[in-house]
Formats: structure tokens, sequence, C-alpha cells
């Protein structure tokens, strides 16, 4: 009973120093609308060996995957033909120049017209063309132009006035002989304008009509000379321009068989048939090589090939189809 009593009266005594911290506040949540959607886990590429490259998808021929998805196959772009109607038309392959019988130091232009309706025409030298048509002769003090009338009618002869040529030895070659890259002012341009109708003639343009008064039509025959192997001069047409209703028009030739113009192909050529099924007539051209060698039905089919002309194999071409 003592000892029992002893020891209770120690454990009475006793002294406890432990002590207890209140814990430290936490700052309250963000708002619902601040916070971040967790983002996926990014998968890390494919590896091989000691290079690390990305898995790339190809189309294996032997096992098509029918959920693969390709890019889509480049289509050649096709142009429609807009007719214009052209009135005057010189035809280039004849424009040339030959000596004067009465000057045999000049030289004179002559070339083939065709025209529905009548006109003038008039041979610049040294001219630039301006807009609207408009050209300004460079050495008018020394060669002014020379304006003819015609009428209409097909294939028709002209030739410049005895007297007013041009004497080409009075010219350094530089200015002659161009480049294209260089021209601003041409040698020789040959100018064609068709007379508008006559104001209440029947079955043409009323030019008292609001809207018919700038009806008009204009062809630029721009070009430069070139030297023969006997030193002679001769012509060689750069540029044909069209101005038809205030719109400028510049004319190209379609080439038909290797590097023959359309103008120069017989229209009985057996070689006037397409390229390809040899039975229909070429009516369709690709740009912008010009080659003219294949039919309408079988640029149909064309279409689906690689986009390139079936004759020069350029690529990114564009098929020119007629209406």
């Amino acid at each position: 009973m003592g000892a029992s009593s002893s020891h209770h009266h120690r454990n009475s005594h006793h002294n406890h120093s432990t002590s207890y911290s209140s814990p430290t506040p936490q700052p309250p949540p963000p708002p619902s609308h601040l916070v971040e959607a967790p983002q996926p886990p990014v998968e890390p590429p494919l590896t091989h060996g000691y290079v690390s490259a990305t898995a790339t998808s190809h189309p294996n021929p032997s096992n098509p995957n029918p959920n693969q998805q390709y890019p889509p196959q480049h289509r050649p772009i096709y142009q429609r033909r807009v007719t214009i109607e052209n009135n005057v038309n010189i035809k280039k392959e004849t424009l040339k120049i030959e000596p004067d019988e009465q000057d045999p130091s000049k030289f004179l232009a002559s070339f083939t017209l065709d025209a529905t309706v009548p006109g003038s025409i008039t041979i610049y030298f040294f001219a630039k063309e301006g807009i609207e048509c408009n050209l300004t002769c460079m050495k008018e003090d020394l060669l002014k132009p020379v304006t003819i009338t015609f009428n209409e009618g097909i294939c028709q002869k002209f030739r410049q006035p005895s007297g007013t040529g041009i004497e080409l030895s009075r010219f350094p070659e530089s200015e002659l002989l161009q480049g294209e890259e260089e021209l601003e002012v041409y040698p020789l341009v040959v100018k064609v304008d068709a007379s508008p109708p006559e104001e209440g003639k029947e079955g043409e343009k009323d030019f008292s009509i609001p809207g018919n008064e700038n009806s008009h039509n204009s062809q630029l025959t721009q070009a430069v000379f070139e030297k023969r192997d006997d030193g002679g001069y001769q012509v060689r047409v750069v540029k044909v321009i069209l101005w038809v209703n205030g719109s400028r028009y510049e004319l190209l030739d379609f080439y038909e068989i290797g590097n023959r113009f359309e103008s120069e192909i017989d229209g009985n050529d057996p070689w006037k048939m397409c390229f390809i099924c040899l039975c229909k007539p070429r009516d369709t051209a690709v740009l912008p090589c010009r080659h003219k060698r294949i039919c309408r039905e079988c640029a149909k089919v064309v279409r689906f090939q690689p986009n390139r002309c079936p004759l020069c194999k350029m690529n990114e071409v564009a098929q020119f189809e007629p209406e």
C-alpha cells in the first residue's frame, strides 16, 4: 500500500513541458475560371538507335491502308477561250522591207492585210507605245509617220509610199538590232485602225448611245530589224498588240508541229490531228509552252495525269480550251 501510494505521488507532481503550434493557414484556391485545364501528355518521338526521328507514314502499294489519307493530287489549271472580234489583221509573216526603186538607199515597209471594215494604216519608225494605244515617234524630225487609208477586203497587199522610207545606214546598229528585254522604242511599228461604223447605219452600232462611243479596234505590230548573212536587213516581229474597246491584249501564236506556228500549217495537213488519239482535230493548247497538240476529249483524260505538256514535258502548265 505504501509503495503504491508513493509512486502515485511522484506521477502527480511530474511537470510535462510539451508545446503545440497552430498550423499555418493555406491561401484560398483561385477562382474556377482561372484554373488551367491539365494538358495531355506529349508522346516522345520514336527513336531508332542513336538517331531521333519522327515516324512518317508512306503509302505502300502492296499493302494499302484504307484509312490512310493522301494529299490531294494537283490538277491542271484550265482557262476558257475568250472570243474577241478583230476587224483588222496584218499577217505578220508578210511584214518586210523592200528597197525603194526611186531611192535605193531607202527601204519601204510592205505587208498583207485582212479587214472586214475600212480603216487606216500608220507606219512609225522608232516609236514608243503609250497609254490608250497612243504612239510617240522618237525621231519624228527625221522620219515622220506615214498614214494610208484602206477599204474592207481580204489579202490586201500594201506598200509604203515611195520617198517615205527609212535610210538604215543613217542609224547605228544598236538602235536597229535591239534585244527584246531592251525594247521600249521599236524601230518599226505598224498601227492599223478600224474605222468606226457610220452612225445610224443599219446593222451597226449607234455611237450616239452611251457606252458605244468608246468602241474602237486597233492593232499594233511591233518589230525590230535583223541582219542577214548577206549583210542586208530583214524584219522580225516581236509583239502584236490588239486594242478593243479600251482593253489591251497581246496576241500569241500556238505551236503546232515542232516549233512551227499554227499560221504556218496547211489546213489539209494530216498532222493537224490530235497528238494522242490521232483522229480528232487539235483544239486545246497548253500554257506557257503554247503547244496546241491535243483535242478536247484527250484533254479531259490528260487532266488526271501529271500536270505536264505531253510534248515538251514542261511542268506546271495550264490547259487552254476552246469554247
